[in-house]
């Protein structure tokens, strides 16, 4: 074998070298019919620096061509690999959709700027990443704290042979038991959650935690020990809205007859129709009542939990890899709405404090120099730079063109539908009678046009927010509702104790200045009414 080989490589060494001076026989002809061609019509002497000027443009000429080819092809690749925007494939399976999920999480964790916020969202995808690559399934169970609930994980730890990875004892926090099932390749981690529907705050918070854990379960399973209460059914109902495959124990077969057994299950499968199949409410009975005997130790009779193994078997085998994909992808959807809405915030914050800052510039320069008319007024009032700005915060692109284009949009819909006119009137009422008279109307048209500017800006923060659509009602719509919002008394009174800080006392101070020096005093030693040295 290794001779073969040996002989092989020799092969294709010859071939390559042969190929190779085939290759630089052919250059070297070609260059020699050039010179023998240049020979005829130039002297001897100058045939071969002319060959040679020659040959060095085409190696230059060829490697200019050459890297910018490869440049090219690599930035495109580079590009390629690092652009978010670049479409990818539709995922084959329900991992490969949840890895897609995640790696459209980390785009968003890029993006959070609040460092709290952003490890506690990196530490739970972590979290999530970790289920993705776990082998066992999640089966999460619940019940009231009288359904027996831990009598049932008792029975299912004895007739299952596993890793126990907890001690048994009164539930108060969800305890997980590592255990395995006959012919099945996956282990199971059986969760205990604490029991749910208990009164008082403590209970609140059990039953609070113990949803947290059914956001993670593969597979639930609730515990009852007899008919549904609505408050029951709610939670089931509640658990299987969470997009989950869910089963029904009922627990305390014993202490009935088979009549009452058999009627409680009709009822069960008739409440829960279409919440679950009829065939996953399943009678146990965790621990049967000892029977005592005269002269002896009373009798323990064994768990009746073969029938919800089996069923769980069924499942597990049947479901198993779907239940638990479906478990990830939803954890992943979850995931990535907190982080959309994380987001979502720090881009609001962000677009308000930009507004903010335009505002009050836009109050000051139009106070210093007031506009002769008030539509000026309200187109002056929307700057096509914090569009802009705005926009860039939104991860949204635009050229000066379409941002100058919006803001007039605005701004004539913002004179159109009278909130100039009003802001003027509102303003005024709340600020002329504290107010010089020569200040008046410079601090009217600076105050209303930080107002102005606040309110279009508002409209842009919706625009933008709704995917760059003014919705259904147009932009009047969305204009009239930001102007009636910032125009509520509590609103109006903030935004008026802010303006009074950065417009009118700047106003009042450069106005002071502007006004002439008083008459100087007259020089000590000299009286006032002496006309001879009035003058001095």
């Amino acid at each position: 074998m290794p001779r073969k080989r040996i002989l092989l490589i020799l092969c294709g060494v010859f071939i390559s070298l042969l190929i190779i001076g085939g290759i630089i026989g052919m250059i070297l002809r070609i260059i020699n019919e050039i010179r023998f061609s240049l020979e005829f019509f130039l002297p001897y002497w100058l045939v071969s620096p002319i060959l040679l000027l020659g040959i060095i443009i085409f190696i230059a000429v060829a490697i200019q061509v050459g890297g910018s080819w490869w440049k090219t092809t690599k930035l495109k690749r580079f590009w390629n690999s690092k652009n978010p925007s670049i479409p990818i494939s539709p995922p084959n399976s329900r991992r490969q959709a949840a890895k897609q999920s995640l790696q459209s999480i980390d785009r968003i964790l890029e993006q959070l700027q609040d460092k709290v916020t952003r490890e506690a969202l990196t530490k739970e995808k972590h979290r999530v990443a970790q289920e993705l690559a776990r082998g066992d399934l999640a089966v999460v169970l619940f019940g009231s704290g009288s359904s027996g609930k831990t009598s049932l994980i008792r029975a299912l730890l004895n007739e299952i042979v596993g890793e126990v990875g907890s001690a048994m004892g009164s539930t108060t926090k969800s305890k997980s038991y590592r255990l395995r099932l006959k012919n099945f390749d996956r282990g199971l981690q059986l969760v205990d959650t604490p029991g749910i529907l208990e009164a008082g705050r403590e209970g609140f918070d059990r039953e609070k935690h113990a949803r947290s854990q059914a956001s993670r379960a593969d597979l639930m399973l609730v515990v009852v020990d007899g008919d549904l209460r609505e408050s029951e059914f709610k939670i089931i109902e509640s658990l299987s809205g969470l997009g989950k495959r869910l089963l029904i124990a009922l627990n305390k077969c014993d202490l009935r007859g088979e009549e009452e057994e058999r009627r409680l299950l009709a009822l069960i499968k008739a409440r829960c129709r279409g919440l679950l199949q009829p065939e996953d409410v399943i009678p146990v009975s965790a621990a049967p009542q000892s029977i005592p005997r005269p002269g002896k130790h009373p009798w323990q009779p064994p768990a009746e939990i073969n029938s919800l193994i089996n069923r769980l078997a069924i499942v597990l085998h049947a479901e198993g890899e779907e239940l638990l994909a479906d478990n990830i992808l939803l954890q992943c959807r979850h995931l990535g709405d907190s982080g959309r809405e994380l987001l979502s915030k720090q881009r609001h914050r962000e677009a308000i404090n930009c507004i903010d800052r335009y505002s009050w510039i836009t109050g000051g320069v139009v106070g210093a120099t007031p506009l002769p008319g008030v539509d000026l007024l309200g187109t002056a009032a929307v700057n096509a730079q914090m569009v802009m700005e705005v926009a860039k915060i939104y991860g949204v692109t635009l050229t000066r063109k379409r941002a100058q284009e919006l803001a007039v949009s605005v701004g004539r819909t913002i004179a159109g539908v009278g909130v100039v006119k009003g802001s003027m009137s509102i303003i005024g009422s709340a600020l002329s009678l504290s107010l010089p008279t020569l200040l008046v109307s410079k601090v009217i048209q600076g105050v209303a046009a930080a107002w102005l500017t606040k309110v279009a800006g508002a409209t842009f923060v919706t625009y933008f927010e709704q995917d760059q659509d003014w919705g259904d009602g147009g932009i009047q719509e969305v204009v009239q509702q930001h102007y009636d919002l910032n125009r509520r008394k509590v609103s109006m009174e903030k935004f008026l104790e802010i303006a009074i800080r950065r417009v009118v006392e700047p106003l009042t101070k450069k106005e002071k200045k502007r006004q002439l020096p008083p008459r100087p005093l007259p020089r000590e030693g000299v009286e006032a009414s002496d006309p001879e040295h009035q003058g001095e």
